[in-house]
């Protein structure tokens, strides 16, 4: 058999399949990429805020490594089906829209996991799997700082109001600052940024101020950047 010949039976090789995979190994993979999803999706439960969990995008990211595996061992096998896989992937689009960036992590863990089964690399996804676990977790004990609450305050003030109204805020805030006043009709309103643990105490000394029409005191469960 010449060169030529050899040459030839390799590319037809490649071309119609057979890397040499038997069942079991296959069937094995896929069990791998199973229990490696189900993983996922136990630390997404535990770890989702409620507000933002999704039972589907769950069993989503349970599946993913399965699917993802399935296509890794399609692509070992032939080279048709490679070509033909890159090319209909690049041509998906997804338009679902993120409501949480973590689930952005999850999805890039679960289709990382599937690729590492898929080419027979067991411990790598082991070791990912519980890496992120661990990760995930620290992070998520590392505490909040509180965001600063916004004083509202409506009425017609003058300017001895001003220092009546900061010598209460002054009193009961370690931190203050204005962030924006309005007057329209002879009615001023003043946006006052705060920080202060004796929120009742302040609202009662403004509530005795008579020059006062509105008192507001917002607050919200986002997060701070320190």
């Amino acid at each position: 058999m010449s060169a030529k010949d050899i040459i030839k039976n390799s590319v037809y090789k490649a071309l119609g399949g057979g890397t040499g995979l038997t069942s079991k190994t296959v069937i094995f993979i896929l069990l791998m990429a199973c229990l490696v999803g189900i993983y996922i999706f136990f630390v997404y439960k535990m770890s989702g805020k409620p507000a933002f969990y999704s039972k589907d995008l769950n069993i989503t990211l349970c599946g993913m490594p399965v699917i993802v595996a399935a296509i890794m061992i399609a692509m070992q096998s032939n080279l048709l089906v490679s070509l033909g896989t890159v090319g209909a992937l690049s041509i998906v689009r997804f338009r679902n829209a993120v409501k949480n960036p973590m689930d952005l992590l999850y999805l890039f863990w679960s289709i990382s996991a599937g690729i590492i089964v898929g080419v027979g690399l067991y411990m790598l996804a082991v070791v990912l799997s519980v890496v992120m676990t661990v990760l995930l977790f620290a992070m998520g004990l590392i505490p909040n700082t509180k965001a600063p609450e916004l004083l509202v305050l409506r009425g017609v003030f003058e300017e001895s109001s001003y220092t009546v109204l900061y010598g209460a805020v002054r009193k009961h805030c370690k931190y203050y600052k204005e962030k924006a006043r309005t007057t329209r009709n002879k009615e001023t309103e003043i946006v006052i940024e705060i920080r202060t643990k004796e929120k009742d105490a302040l609202l009662q000394d403004l509530g005795k101020m008579d020059f006062f029409a509105q008192i507001n005191c917002i607050c919200h469960d986002g997060e701070c950047r320190v």
